[in-house]
C-alpha cells in the first residue's frame, strides 16, 4: 500500500505521544497479541491507530472530536479509502476503552480471527 512519506515523521510523533486510550490498548492487548499489530501506520494519505496485516484489519479509537457532522463526514470518507484496500476498519470511542475494555478486546479478537 501507499502512503504518503511526510506522514512518517508524524506518524513517529504520534507513537511517542499515544492518547491515554491509545496506550491502554496498546499496553494491555495490542502489543501481547498474538497476531502482530502496528501502531500509527500510514496508509495512503492517513495515519490509522492500529493495523494488523494479516488480518488486514485497522482499528481506530475516535474522541470527542469526531462526532461533529463534518468530522463524520471525513471519517465515512477515510473508511471508504482504506476499505479500498480490502481492509476492515473498526472504530470504538474512547469511552468504549474506558468502560468496556474487555468488550473491545473481544470484537478485535474475534474479527482477527474471521479475517485470518
Amino acid at each position: 500500500m501507499q502512503h504518503e512519506k511526510r506522514n512518517e515523521i508524524y506518524a513517529k510523533q504520534l507513537r511517542q505521544n499515544q492518547t491515554p486510550w491509545e496506550r491502554k490498548l496498546w499496553y494491555l492487548f495490542l502489543s501481547k497479541y498474538p497476531i502482530r499489530f502496528q501502531r500509527q501506520k500510514c496508509i495512503d494519505n492517513y495515519i490509522v491507530d492500529f493495523y494488523c496485516f494479516r488480518a488486514k484489519l485497522v482499528i481506530e479509537l475516535d474522541g470527542g472530536g469526531h462526532y461533529d457532522p463534518e468530522a463524520e463526514k471525513r471519517d465515512a470518507y477515510r473508511t471508504k479509502v482504506l476499505e479500498s484496500y480490502g481492509l476492515k476498519v473498526l472504530r470504538f470511542c474512547n469511552m468504549d476503552i474506558d468502560k468496556n475494555f474487555y468488550g473491545v478486546c473481544t470484537v478485535v479478537d474475534e474479527e482477527v480471527k474471521k479475517r485470518i
